[in-house]
């Protein structure tokens, strides 16, 4: 059973357009570009949306690349994009060209990335020392030591 959720958004400019689903079943929400944007290789651009949204408290939104469009070449630096439940300003995908071509334009009204929603839980932090951690079959092996092949 799915959870149900109701997110406020606000049109910053009559141009802008809401989020849609490309399916009932389909995770994100896609984010449309509010103006062209050219996004130079190898170098960050701002894409706006001309939307702001309210999160409700105890979730989080999150931005991620369509895969379509990282087909192509383009790619979000930071991977994904955090939108906090405080955040009220414009939505913004940061974007960067790593394809062939010097630039790529994003053209107005493009699908430009997809919105998720994921619950954020209340924690606490406590400070323990290092050997009430326990242990694990892993131990301290860092980066790939969790695969077996």
């Amino acid at each position: 059973m799915r959870t149900s959720l109701t997110v406020e958004f606000a049109k910053l400019s009559d141009e802008a357009k809401l989020p849609t689903q490309g399916s009932p079943q389909a995770a994100g929400w896609d984010l449309y570009a509010l103006e062209e944007t050219i996004v130079e290789r190898r170098k960050s651009s701002m894409i706006k949306t001309g939307l702001a949204v309210a999160i409700p408290e105890g979730w989080e939104g999150q931005i991620r690349c369509r895969s379509s469009l990282g087909k192509k070449g383009m790619i979000m630096p930071n991977g994904i994009g955090t939108i906090d439940s405080d955040y009220r300003g414009e939505l913004m995908v940061l974007a960067t060209w790593i394809g062939e071509q010097d630039s790529f334009t994003v053209k107005k009204g493009e699908r430009i990335a997809q919105l998720l929603f994921a619950p954020v839980p209340k924690v606490t932090i406590v400070e323990t020392e290092y050997q009430n951690l326990g242990e694990t079959e892993r131990g301290t092996g860092g980066f790939g030591s969790s695969g077996k092949y």
